[in-house]
C-alpha cells in the first residue's frame, strides 16, 4: 500500500471503531461522506483489499511488450540506424519498420535511455541572440543559403544549396553540386518558382555570388552612381524580387538550423534510399522536401499566401543565366572570351549592344530587343593551355548544346 492508501485504512478503522464521525473522516480525506460510507462498507466486506487500488501490480494493457523494446534497441544499434539522431530515428522506425505498433517518442526516448543509449547528435551551450519575429505571410521573405558537407557518408563534401520560409520554417527548394555556385542558386529557385511562386524578398549572406561587394552610401545614390550587381541579383531584380543582406549567422538563423537538422537527417535518408550521386540526390530532395515540411512546416490557415506567379512573357531559362554586354561587329560576330560567336539572324543592325545569354540549358545566344537568337562558334583564340571557369563552361555548354561547330 502507498501513504494514500494506509491514510484511508486508519480513518475507516476510526469510523468502525466509533472514534470518529463519517463527517469528521470525510473532511480529512477530502471525499463525501457517501464516498466514506461506500469505502466502510467495501472495508468491512472484503478488508484491506478493498482500499488498494485495482490496478496493484497489473500489467497496462498498452504496454509495451519486451519483445519490441529488444526490437528497438537492435535497431538503434544496428549500422542502418547507428548515426540517427532519437527523433529522428523514432520517424524512420514509424515510417519503415512499424508501422503497426502505436508507440509514442517519449516512450522510444524512455526505452534508449534506459539502455544506455544516447543521441549522436552533439548539443552545445549556444549564446543568446534577440529573436527576431517571424515574417507573417508565406512568401514575404525566403532565407537562402548552403552548406557543405559529407552528405553520403563516404569522405565527400559536397555543397546543398537550400531555401526556407520565414514565416512557415516550409523548405521551397533544395538542390544539390560540387561547389555553393550561381548554377546551384539558380536551380534553387527554379525549384521554388515552379512550385510556390516568386517570393517578395530573399534574405542572404553576403556571398559574391549574391550580393554586389560593396553596397552604395547615401552619398553616391545622391551623386547618381548606380549599383553594382552579381548575376544572381540582376535575375532576381528581373522578376521583382528583392534582396536583402545578413550581416552574421545569427541573423538568419532559420536556415542555419535548417542546416542542422539535414545534416543529421539526410545522410541517414540517403543510405536508407540507396542514393550514392548528386543525380539521384536531387531527384529524391524533390519528394524530401514534402516529408520535411508535413514533419516541421507551420500550417496556420491565419498564415496568407503571398507567392506571385510567374507571368507568361516570363521565360525563366533566358532570365535564370549569364548575362554579358557586347557590341555586334560586321559580319554579325562578336567576341566573348578568347572566342568569336556568329549570330544565325541578319535580323540584328550592326554596332549595336546586345545581350550574350549563357547557360547549360540553351548554350550561347544572344538577346536583342526582348528577342532571342541562336549562334554558333566561329573561331577560337585562346591559346593553348588558357582555360579558366567561364571557358570550360562555355565548352561543356558547345558540346552537349551546339550542332554546327566551326574551328572546334
Amino acid at each position: 500500500m502507498n501513504d494514500k492508501e494506509r491514510t484511508k485504512e486508519y480513518w475507516l478503522k476510526k469510523v468502525i471503531n466509533k472514534e470518529c464521525t463519517i463527517k469528521q473522516a470525510a473532511d480529512s480525506l477530502g471525499l463525501s461522506t457517501r464516498q466514506v460510507k461506500r469505502l466502510k462498507k467495501g472495508y468491512i466486506e472484503k478488508g484491506v483489499e478493498s482500499v488498494v487500488h485495482g490496478n496493484l501490480n497489473r500489467k497496462p494493457k498498452h504496454a509495451i511488450t519486451v519483445e519490441i523494446k529488444k526490437e528497438i534497441i537492435n535497431l538503434k544499434t544496428s549500422e542502418r540506424y547507428k548515426e540517427a539522431n532519437i527523433a529522428h530515428f523514432y520517424d524512420l522506425i514509424k515510417e519503415y519498420e512499424m508501422k503497426e505498433v502505436r508507440i509514442k517518442y517519449e516512450t522510444v526516448f524512455k526505452i534508449l535511455k534506459e539502455a544506455g543509449i544516447k543521441s549522436p547528435k552533439k548539443h552545445r551551450k549556444k549564446k543568446q541572440h534577440p529573436r527576431r519575429k517571424r515574417q507573417e505571410s508565406f512568401g514575404k521573405l525566403l532565407q537562402i543559403d548552403a552548406t557543405p558537407h559529407n552528405w553520403f557518408g563516404d569522405g565527400r563534401r559536397y555543397n546543398m544549396h537550400g531555401a526556407i520560409d520565414d514565416a512557415t520554417s516550409k523548405i521551397t527548394g533544395l538542390y544539390m553540386l560540387e561547389n555553393e555556385c550561381l548554377e546551384g542558386y539558380y536551380n534553387l529557385m527554379e525549384r521554388t518558382f515552379r512550385t510556390y511562386g516568386r517570393p517578395e524578398a530573399l534574405y542572404s549572406d553576403r556571398h559574391l555570388i549574391l550580393q554586389p561587394l560593396k553596397e552604395l552610401t547615401v552619398l553616391e545614390q545622391l551623386e547618381g552612381k548606380q549599383q553594382s550587381q552579381t548575376q544572381f541579383s540582376r535575375a532576381m531584380n528581373e522578376l521583382n524580387i528583392r534582396m536583402i543582406r545578413a550581416y552574421s549567422a545569427e541573423a538568419k538563423g532559420r536556415i542555419e538550423r535548417l542546416w542542422e537538422t539535414l545534416q543529421s537527417r539526410l545522410p541517414i535518408e540517403f543510405k536508407i534510399n540507396n542514393i550514392e550521386t548528386v543525380e539521384e540526390a536531387n531527384k529524391f530532395l524533390v519528394k524530401y522536401v514534402n516529408k520535411h515540411n508535413k514533419r516541421f512546416g507551420i500550417n496556420d490557415k491565419n498564415i496568407s499566401n503571398i507567392f506571385r506567379s510567374m507571368p507568361e512573357e516570363i521565360d525563366l531559362k533566358y532570365v535564370l543565366c549569364r548575362k554579358e554586354r557586347r557590341k555586334l561587329n560586321t559580319g554579325c560576330t562578336f567576341s566573348i572570351y578568347n572566342r568569336i560567336f556568329k549570330v544565325q539572324t541578319n535580323e540584328i543592325p550592326y554596332n549595336v549592344w546586345i545581350t550574350i545569354l549563357i547557360s547549360k540549358k540553351t548554350g550561347i545566344m544572344v538577346e536583342y530587343k526582348g528577342k532571342q537568337y541562336k549562334t554558333e562558334l566561329f573561331e577560337d583564340r585562346r591559346k593553348d593551355g588558357q582555360y579558366d571557369t567561364i571557358t570550360l563552361l562555355i565548352d561543356e555548354m558547345l558540346k552537349e548544346s551546339l550542332k554546327d561547330v566551326v574551328n572546334f
